[in-house]
């Protein structure tokens, strides 16, 4: 509709001309042609050349677990990027803690199968672990014979998951449970229909002696397909039987670590150079005593502790811990850019004469990552299985906080133990030095923005005049935001597209960069937009993901000498050379168009060799009939690249582009033809 309104208007400006001349019909014929006579010419020199760093483009992962508990409903509503998201674990609570430790706990969603005539529940605090005390206790009041007969397919309990478990047929779940009776049990664990009408998968868990907790191990191999199951536990044996710790995950997990495999693959495809983990503002916490802590997400599932996330408002069993984050990273063969906590949150914050226990939890945290495997730290990583180190060389010192009080004396303390300590890892600042230098020490200073279309497309020059002296900038944070984004819009990827490339060309200052948020849960969006959408069963990328995906070549690349001659201010263009896994040299032009205009691009290219083979260059194009498009789950590929074949790949090329697009052309080079890079004369001005 935006399209639409602007040509009319243009129209509508021309006609006013014509009728005042008098020279109506030829001006009519005039503003027809407006759009399709625009020209540009992009002037590419391969001999001027400098190296992208391979770190530019990478992802941030923000732990947001939003849980709202309204007055009347027991339930809780969580939207998961972690839990229920990229982590494959399906039940939703299950240590029954999500009230904390004080008894009686919230249970939510763990519902009753049966009523009050033939069990109730309870919580208390007789679990074996030490640090998670609660544990569920069912009084079974029926039997299978005698007066009070169970119904059909026992009483017992249930967990929906995060809005419905995603079962497969044919597919194995591992169900781990801990159990405990002064009796004999007979449980049946089974995966069910959302009502409990069709059983999926089905085991008995029969023992005649659980006086004590058993930790209790079974295979369900799926005989049906339901995206909304459920798992649950009944029985139709009278006596009492508590359970804690239940999980239920998929054996078929991201190479094996638990990993949902759909959505990590959706990551790999964008070959992100780093990961920033946990956040954001849950890394922080609302107040200190509720901030994420590293050493209590690690170790057995089991017997993590959990803790309140005050800041999103939920609980969070911390299943996607310290090290799992690491081990990602690993398997994405990204590197690992760890955030913590600098003993500052959102209301409270530690003095820097008192911030030394904070800045030993940091140095522990190091030692965890990246210590000999018969270190106090690194032992721990060792006996969860990964006895060499990790490799962590980024730290980010706390996570926005360089305008309150105690930022700077609290991370100088960090940032001269962490300095002394490690002298490799690269430290980064919270505060932002593209426009004035920062008063203390830092590698990187951290940058973030969330404005409209129209201003972050603007902002393609944000970098140009910033000092090439002391830290390089990570702009950790970045997104179109607002009546622009909607739930992931074409308008909000180009305005996103443009400032990627000003980031390029000004990568010799700007050496990382990540868009946020990845993930939103369909069934709960509070922040948009998002680049990947998910719910238990389906995915798919908005358009902001199909910008990241046609810059993944850039980390690491040759950024070549380019000047674009037009009057548009609605054009920016890049071009670098990147070589494929098999060895062969692409040039790849990108230009946005983030006007309603046609144009008519010159390219011409000097210093390269284009490769005759016209199969191997490709020409791929983001665009839609409408600004506002957006996709979906009902059509998820309503804005994606569309790739076509190069025809006329030449040292000069005249091509023409869409109103609001981006095209990228990867045209296959000679591979005699490369010159050595030369960035003596390197001008940004002219790129």
């Amino acid at each position: 509709m935006g399209e639409k309104m602007s040509n009319c208007k243009a129209s509508c400006s021309v006609l006013l001309v014509c009728f005042i001349v008098g020279l109506c019909s030829v001006c009519q014929y005039s503003a027809a042609q407006v759009d399709a006579n625009q020209t540009a010419n992009l002037i590419i020199n391969a001999s001027i050349s400098r190296p992208i760093p391979e770190t530019l483009f990478g992802i941030f992962f923000e732990v947001i677990f939003l849980l709202s508990i309204q007055e009347f409903d027991s339930h809780l509503e969580i939207n998961h990027a972690g839990a229920g998201g990229i982590w494959a674990e399906l039940v939703s609570n299950r240590g029954f803690e999500a009230g904390g430790q004080n008894t009686p706990s919230n249970i939510a969603p763990w519902s009753i199968i049966g009523d009050q005539s033939s069990l109730t529940v309870s919580t208390d605090r007789s679990s074996c672990f030490e640090r998670n005390k609660v544990a569920l206790q069912m009084d079974v009041l029926c039997d299978s014979k005698d007066s009070n007969i169970c119904p059909a397919g026992g009483v017992g309990i249930y967990n929906p998951g995060f809005w419905g478990m995603n079962i497969e047929q044919g597919k194995v779940y591992k169900v781990v449970l801990h159990v405990r009776s002064p009796g004999p049990v007979n449980v049946s664990v089974s995966l069910t229909s959302s009502d409990g009408s069709k059983i999926l998968a089905t085991a008995n868990i029969v023992d005649s002696d659980v006086s004590n907790w058993t930790k209790v191990e079974v295979l369900l191999e799926a005989t049906g397909t339901d995206p909304n199951s459920r798992l649950q536990l009944t029985t139709s044996r009278k006596g009492v039987i508590w359970f804690d710790q239940v999980s239920a995950m998929p054996l078929d997990t991201y190479k094996g670590h638990g990993f949902r495999n759909e959505l990590i693959e959706m990551l790999d495809d964008i070959k992100p150079q780093f990961i920033r983990f946990p956040g954001g503002c849950f890394v922080e916490g609302e107040w200190l005593r509720n901030a994420f802590r590293w050493k209590e997400s690690i170790g057995p599932w089991e017997e993590r502790p959990g803790h309140f996330g005050d800041v999103w408002m939920y609980w969070t069993d911390d299943g996607l811990g310290y090290f799992e984050f690491l081990q990602l990273a690993e398997d994405l063969g990204s590197r690992p850019i760890w955030v913590f906590n600098n003993g500052i949150s959102h209301q409270d914050q530690v003095d820097t004469t008192a911030v030394l226990p904070f800045v030993q939890e940091a140095l522990d945290g190091l030692e965890f990552a990246r210590g000999d495997s018969n270190s106090k730290w690194g032992s721990v990583r060792a006996a969860m299985g990964h006895p060499e180190p990790f490799d962590l060389k980024y730290v980010a010192v706390g996570n926005e906080d360089c305008g309150k009080k105690n930022y700077r004396g609290n991370y100088l303390k960090f940032y001269n133990a962490i300095r002394s300590a490690y002298p490799d890892i690269k430290i980064i600042s919270n505060c932002d030095g593209s426009s004035r230098s920062l008063d203390h020490p830092a590698d990187y200073y951290d940058f973030h923005v969330y404005t409209s279309a129209s201003n972050l497309f603007s902002m393609t020059h944000q970098f140009d005049r910033t000092s090439r002296t002391g830290p390089k900038a990570f702009v950790s944070e970045y997104a179109v935001t607002g009546k622009d984004a909607g739930t992931g819009s074409l308008l909000a990827a180009l305005a996103e597209a443009g400032f990627l490339i000003g980031l390029e060309k000004n990568s010799d200052i700007v050496e990382m960069a990540s868009y946020a948020p990845l993930f939103v849960n369909a069934n709960d969006r509070r922040w948009n937009p998002d680049a990947i959408v998910f719910n238990s069963s389906k995915h798919y990328g908005t358009p902001s993901y199909w910008v990241q995906k046609l810059f993944r070549e850039s980390s690491g690349a040759n950024l070549l000498d380019s000047k674009l001659q037009t009057n548009s201010s609605t054009l920016v263009a890049s071009a670098i050379t990147w070589q494929n896994s098999d060895g062969k040299t692409y040039l790849k032009i990108k230009i946005v168009n983030f006007g309603n205009s046609k144009v008519n691009l010159k390219v011409s290219i000097d210093g390269l060799g284009l490769s005759s083979q016209l199969s191997e260059s490709t020409k791929t194009v983001l665009t839609s009939s409408n600004l506002m498009d957006e996709n979906s789950f009902s059509n998820p590929k309503k804005v994606v690249p569309a790739q076509t074949l190069v025809e006329n790949a030449d040292k000069d090329m005249d091509v023409v582009l869409s109103p609001y697009s981006i095209t990228s052309f990867d045209l296959l080079t000679e591979s005699n033809s490369i010159r050595m890079p030369q960035t003596e004369s390197f001008s940004r001005s002219s790129i």
